[in-house]
């Protein structure tokens, strides 16, 4: 397991952090647990409650929905947010294709980490913006 100042180190280059100073960065460091998932682990199942969010570290992991693959995700990459917000099970699963190094923050405490880091709830706000914009663009129509 790595230490609160090696986790800041890890987050500090990341989109979704960059935002923060490093007091801030130990702050996260702290409130996330280190987790780590060997090759072909499920991380989330389709269907089931999600657990926590999911940033990784290291490692990617494949996003399958109905058994059709719809991304991969990497370093920088975080998974189970929407299910958490809106309070019902993911709409896909995450598998472990290299094996993963996260950090995880559980399910009731990712309200109040938002609130309390505004900044990181802006850039999730983006990238949800941006993945809405490219599957409306995908259907055909663009709103804009």
């Amino acid at each position: 397991m790595s230490t609160r100042e090696e986790i800041a180190d890890a987050i500090a280059s990341l989109s979704l952090f960059a935002d923060l100073s490093g007091p801030q960065l130990l702050g996260v460091a702290s409130r996330f647990e280190e987790a780590f998932f060997p090759n072909d682990a499920r991380v989330l199942r389709q269907g089931l409650t999600g657990s926590g969010f999911y940033v990784i570290l290291e490692g990617e992991a494949d996003v399958v929905a109905d058994g059709v693959k719809r991304a991969t995700l990497a370093r920088g990459d975080y998974f189970g947010e929407v299910s958490i917000l809106l309070g019902e099970p993911p709409i896909a699963d995450v598998i472990a294709t290299r094996a993963l190094r996260c950090i995880v923050l559980g399910g009731p405490d990712v309200e109040p980490f938002l609130i309390d880091h505004p900044r990181v709830m802006y850039r999730m706000l983006q990238v949800q913006s941006r993945r809405l914009q490219r599957a409306t663009q995908f259907a055909g129509r663009s709103d804009g």
